[in-house]
């Protein structure tokens, strides 16, 4: 579904390249977690197939492929086509991706009036329908509210109602849970492994988290330096895991006694 093969990404004011050569698959239906710490190139990575990267302040090379699609080549008026159509976006910071004077069901809304000739009423009907497919309790009160009337969660199921309203083939979550305490965390996940159930939607799960990607992903990668050094099943990572950087980052992982029981 997902192809990436040999991705180069270069800054022009940075003298290391922020992905060096990576190559990665993510199949229908299956959401891979991408794990590294700060400056990896996890996000990178995420906005190079999201095409949010500015290409004149960048050079690019490889392959990005979305069900035989070019991403990274194509003009941008027929990624713009492919982005609003195939692939929603979540982010870490739902108050900052949000715009604070519009109301969070018409925000939700917006790729529907881009993308599609629903009329109002039509799209109004689909946003309803999505707000509550997230677990948003009284739909029609959250379409009417702006964002700072809602809590830190509240936003968060706003923001993937706003990226699968669509109904996109992948969903692109880059540290969608970070910002959360525990409790709503979990919900997320669940709501996040409901929707792939259900919905079929492949997703590319980015965090420093392993505990989180343990929960959610069927397959991981791990970055370090903009290279791609380890990937695997969940359990062949976490339980056999062959790079001395993924060991660290295992070993790494925070626990209530100390040591980690995975």
């Amino acid at each position: 579904m997902l192809e990436i093969r040999d991705l180069h990404v270069k800054f022009h004011n940075r003298d290391r390249e922020a992905v060096a050569g990576i190559s990665l698959t993510i199949g229908d239906g299956e959401i891979v977690g991408l794990v590294g710490e700060s400056g990896s190139g996890k996000s990178v990575t995420a906005m190079s197939i999201a095409g949010l990267l500015p290409r004149k302040q960048c050079d690019l090379s490889g392959d990005i492929l979305l069900d035989g699609e070019d991403l990274l080549h194509a003009p941008r008026s027929a990624l713009r086509q492919i982005h609003g159509r195939k692939i929603g976006v979540v982010f870490q910071e739902p108050m900052s991706a949000m715009d604070p004077l519009m109301k969070v069901g018409e925000q939700v809304g917006e790729v529907l009036r881009i993308h599609t000739r629903m009329s109002k009423e039509e799209r109004r009907a689909r946003v309803l329908e999505v707000l509550q497919a997230v677990e948003l309790s009284d739909p029609e009160a959250v379409y009417d509210k702006y964002p700072h009337e809602l809590s830190g969660g509240m936003l968060q199921r706003a923001m993937i109602a706003a990226a699968i309203v669509i109904h996109p083939t992948l969903l692109l979550l880059d540290e969608p849970t970070t910002a959360l305490d525990v409790t709503i965390q979990a919900q997320i996940l669940e709501l996040l492994k409901k929707l792939n159930a259900e919905w079929g939607i492949s997703m590319l799960f980015i965090s420093h988290n392993l505990n989180v990607v343990r929960k959610l992903c069927r397959r991981v990668a791990v970055m370090q330096r903009g290279e791609l050094v380890e990937a695997g099943s969940t359990d062949q990572v976490f339980f056999r895991p062959q790079h001395p950087y993924t060991k660290r980052l295992i070993e790494a992982i925070p626990t209530r006694h100390g040591k980690e029981t995975l």
